[in-house]
């Protein structure tokens, strides 16, 4: 049995898990072990996911599981992100109840609900069927992700969606192929949404001597402003985490100095981290 939902169509015998450790196959059919099932929940600030541009100074409620389908090595949640069932506590969360809780934080300036952390969209029953119950209650759905969802399910998602935050993790597909990822992929996610008319912005952990080169970053943003120059790029510092403690932390100036040389393509530019 096949998992289609992302791009690695994990080919799995009955009980076996795919690569993002959230998926099986059970009884002929592929389910999601995360279904429900929560590590974490936090009424943040909506700049922290980050979004700069959609609803300013407002707060959200946020949301994450276990698992993902890359394999970042400088991964700043990687307790959770390269978890399993089984490796960390969970607590039960069905969609109505974090619905309600949503709904409860309004009073607090919450706007709706994030779903962040881990990659999300592995979880994509729960983060579907949250969404409606989200939207249901006149409030709004927020994704922060890496962007890796294969197209068909994508699009049927993006109509609950409001805003979304996108990794784009350097713009060489050699550098993707390094991290289990693939860069059309990502690209193509980013594009459907922009023309679904979700709220996009899109993040870049400038990673020294890895994908920080001005030639990468003019060619991230000169796609993106080809999309649409509005989009904001934010281009933030790496400090090592995870498996990256040979790597220094990028300098300041080349934060700088990058997130300049975009501002020339794109019209919203922020660093981050620094």
């Amino acid at each position: 049995m096949n998992c289609c939902l992302c791009f690695h169509n994990c080919a799995l015998d009955e009980g076996q898990v795919g690569f993002c450790r959230a998926r099986i196959c059970r009884e002929g059919e592929i389910r999601s072990l995360s279904y429900g099932k929560i590590t974490s929940l936090s009424l943040d600030p909506i700049e922290k996911k980050p979004l700069r541009r959609f609803h300013p100074g407002s707060r959200i409620l946020s949301v994450g599981t276990f698992g993902c389908n890359l394999r970042c090595f400088f991964c700043q949640n990687h307790e959770i992100s390269m978890a399993g069932t089984g490796d960390l506590p969970l607590w039960d969360c069905p969609p109505e109840a974090l619905a309600e809780r949503a709904e409860e934080l309004r009073g607090q300036g919450n706007l709706g609900a994030a779903y962040t952390y881990n990659e999300p969209l592995i979880g994509y029953e729960y983060v579907r069927d949250c969404a409606r119950r989200i939207r249901e209650r006149g409030m709004k759905n927020v994704l922060v992700t890496n962007g890796t969802l294969s197209p068909e399910p994508w699009k049927a998602l993006l109509p609950w969606i409001d805003a979304a935050n996108i990794d784009l993790k350097g713009f060489t597909a050699g550098w993707y192929r390094r991290l289990g990822g693939d860069l059309e992929t990502v690209k193509g996610s980013i594009a459907l949404a922009v023309e679904a008319g979700c709220h996009v912005e899109v993040t870049t952990l400038l990673i020294p001597g890895e994908n920080d080169s001005p030639e990468e970053i003019a060619a991230l943003a000169g796609w993106l402003a080809a999309l649409n120059p509005d989009i904001p790029l934010h281009l933030s510092r790496f400090f090592p985490r995870y498996k990256s403690a040979g790597f220094p932390p990028t300098p300041i100036e080349t934060v700088y100095r990058r997130a300049e040389e975009a501002r020339t393509r794109l019209r919203y530019v922020y660093t981050g981290n620094c």
